[in-house]
């Protein structure tokens, strides 16, 4: 699998900060624990309102359509599928997730 990346703005508009992450499975946990929190803390009147976007990207070969290598938004390369949650729920209907965040076979 190629390099993965988790990206979050926290407060539309405003930049974007990234984490690293190891796998798709740990992507999606990290993105769900962010909206998470901005929840909390809107709930708990920490901030008075947010709008928050984030997503999954990986390193390829044609960020800008002229072929030069960048972050791109994540898709499965042989479903097509850009969604990594939904990617990650097919997945786990027939296998199971590893104590790592990786998709295991059983």
């Amino acid at each position: 699998m190629s390099k993965l990346q988790v990206w979050w703005i926290p407060q539309v508009p405003g930049k974007a900060f990234t984490a690293e992450v190891n796998s798709v499975a740990e992507g999606v946990k990290t993105m769900n624990v962010l909206a998470d929190y901005d929840d909390f803390q809107f709930k708990n009147k920490i901030k008075p309102d947010y709008s928050n976007v984030g997503g999954l990207e990986m390193w390829g070969g044609d960020c800008d359509n002229e072929g030069t290598p960048g972050w791109i938004d994540w898709y499965d390369e042989e479903t097509g599928i850009d969604d990594p949650e939904e990617w990650l729920d097919m997945q786990t209907d027939t296998e199971e997730i590893t104590g790592n965040g990786t998709v295991a076979t059983e």
